[in-house]
């Protein structure tokens, strides 16, 4: 097993593990730390002019904000999930055309919105 191998493999235990035993919270906390992730990954990709693992990364990091967008509560969440469901919406096509233009600044604008979001969902933790 090369070293590649091997760290995904302790990768893919640690977050099977800590899912397991996450709270819903927790849960949310890791779907948006793991975009951010794939987002930081693609960026070293396209620099790396590694473009079908920058098409990957971003493929994914689009499918967990897919994730984020389907766990929206319409019918308690209000005018915040219709605020929620465009922006995801709208980082879902900003990563899209990151992706076709290999454009970092796309990816570097995804980035500070779900960190802002993110920053906001980790502060309810301290309230719950």
């Amino acid at each position: 097993m090369n070293s590649y191998s091997a760290v995904n493999s302790y990768a893919s235990v640690k977050v099977h593990s800590g899912v397991e035993s996450a709270s819903p919270h927790r849960l949310i906390q890791m779907l948006f730390e793991g975009a951010l992730e794939r987002i930081a990954q693609a960026k070293g990709a396209i620099a790396q002019k590694q473009f079908a693992r920058k098409g990957e990364l971003i493929g994914k990091a689009a499918a967990i904000v897919g994730g984020l967008q389907g766990s929206l509560n319409d019918n308690e969440g209000g005018e915040l999930a219709a605020n929620l469901d465009s922006l995801y919406d709208y980082i879902i096509r900003r990563l899209t055309q990151a992706n076709y233009e290999n454009n970092i600044e796309h990816l570097d604008e995804c980035a500070r919105l779900l960190g802002e979001i993110k920053s906001a969902w980790d502060a309810i933790a301290k309230d719950v």
